[in-house]
């Protein structure tokens, strides 16, 4: 059984490794650790199989670091981790999302994200490690506007 959880600093190891292993950055990530879920597999000794994480900029957010394992991919486990990322944005005053891909562009318009030009990026998100330097100037960016309204699950 899979189930979601705000991670804990002890986590952060395992999912740095998880990411460097999907080829995720890791750069920044500090900025984004407080808001960080994990999916952790109860069946294998409670072992980090997904994250997703938002680094906060006042009333909107960076998602970052949306990672699956490979055994779990098309399982669903990403929409979930994404919705409690969006759920804890929500709860910090966040109304709108942004994010950068190179591997997930098809993915997150799925999940209501819109893209956009990437000069468009708000200027407090462009110091983000993501914009100066972990993800190239080809990865796509991309929106949401959050719904106060709907809560997650």
């Amino acid at each position: 059984m899979i189930s979601i959880e705000r991670a804990h600093t002890a986590d952060r190891t395992a999912i740095e490794s998880l990411l460097q292993a999907s080829g995720l950055p890791t750069a920044g990530f500090e900025l984004a650790a407080t808001t960080a879920v994990v999916a952790l597999d109860a069946t294998d000794d409670r072992e980090i199989v997904g994250c997703a994480a938002v680094e906060p900029y006042g009333s909107i957010g960076l998602l970052r670091s949306v990672c699956v394992a490979p055994h779990l991919r098309n399982t669903g486990l990403g929409r979930r981790l994404v919705a409690e990322a969006e759920a804890t944005a929500t709860s910090l005053g966040i109304g709108q999302l942004y994010l950068l891909t190179e591997t997930a562009g098809d993915w997150f318009p799925r999940l209501g994200y819109s893209l956009m030009a990437r000069d468009t990026a708000p200027a407090q998100l462009r110091g983000s490690p993501e914009f100066t330097g972990a993800c190239p100037d080809s990865a796509l960016f991309l929106h949401k506007v959050l719904d106060h309204s709907t809560p997650a699950g």
